[in-house]
């Protein structure tokens, strides 16, 4: 007996904000999952972090995929290379490659291009309001998250202001690069939760946060980082329990990708700030530290509530 060899892997490069590229891409992973064995896999490029920042502009500009040994294909050719996986559209595939077919198509991807945007935007106002699809539960987590990730951002700014008054180049830039990661997970999250249903003590998360910061940075950054990897741990375990609910009991599209990419976040700040720590930490660290994990489990059950 004879088995086929799985088709070899096919990374589709797709613009995560674009709504059109949402929803094709949606249709394109149901068709996948049914299928089984298709060898294509997703990456959202419009994420920081997933390619270069040199060449995110010209992957967001066109459609593209990359093949096993790294070559990549865009426009038309991309399309007919993902369509030849594809139950149901192999026969576009295969009417594509015929003479004269990719060209064709090549011209009216190209005039798509060009009505984008005014598409796009159409596609936007026609989505459902953030948080119109919410559950009361979800929304009361949405909120702890929007207050948590407030807070992160003021964290950062805390640990930027020490270290700019101090000279320290190595915590600044560490507050720098943490600290854009973070205003980018409350961008997201805000177009999730309308401002009437934000926490209404995001004042005082700012305060604490800052002050989360602010503290160990005055103690030095070995400090800095074993508050990060506490905080961190408990955000981690915090963006788990959301995720698992949504696994379990589903919720909108577009949020559990959401969740996880910002948990993945969380998880790179804490294993970055894990790696900077050498040795066991003095007793009054490992004390602040556990303050700062238990003032998390506070500000996140008073975020869901008010």
């Amino acid at each position: 007996m004879t088995h086929e060899s799985p088709p070899e892997p096919l990374t589709v490069l797709y613009d995560g904000e674009c709504p059109l590229c949402r929803r094709e891409i949606a249709h394109v992973q149901g068709l996948a999952r049914r299928q089984g064995e298709t060898g294509l896999c997703f990456v959202d490029v419009s994420r920081p972090g997933e390619v270069g920042d040199a060449e995110r502009a010209a992957l967001l500009a066109r459609f593209h995929v990359e093949r096993a040994d790294g070559s990549r294909l865009q426009g038309a050719a991309a399309f007919v290379e993902m369509w030849s996986r594809l139950p149901g559209w192999r026969w576009l595939a295969r009417l594509a490659r015929l003479p004269g077919g990719l060209a064709t198509l090549e011209r009216a991807y190209d005039g798509f291009l060009r009505v984008r945007p005014a598409l796009q935007s159409l596609a936007r106002r026609a989505e459902p309001p953030a948080g119109s699809a919410l559950s009361p539960h979800l929304v009361r987590e949405l909120r702890s998250d929007h207050a948590g990730e407030t807070g992160a951002v003021s964290i950062y700014r805390g640990i930027a202001a020490v270290a700019t008054r101090r000279g320290d180049a190595e915590m600044l830039a560490f507050a720098s690069r943490h600290g854009e990661t973070e205003a980018e997970h409350l961008r997201l999250l805000e177009t999730w939760l309308p401002p009437r249903q934000r926490s209404r003590l995001l004042g005082p998360w700012r305060l604490a946060g800052w002050l989360t910061g602010a503290l160990p940075a005055l103690a030095g950054r070995r400090a800095v980082h074993a508050t990060i990897a506490a905080v961190e741990t408990f955000v981690d375990a915090h963006y788990a329990s959301q995720i698992d609910h949504l696994r379990r009991h589903g919720g909108p599209d577009g949020l559990l990708p959401l969740l996880l990419r910002c948990q993945q976040d969380e998880r790179l700040h804490r294993d970055e700030a894990v790696a900077s720590l050498a040795g066991a930490a003095p007793w009054w660290l490992r004390a602040w530290c556990a303050g700062v994990s238990a003032g998390s489990a506070v500000a996140v059950a008073l975020a869901r509530r008010c």
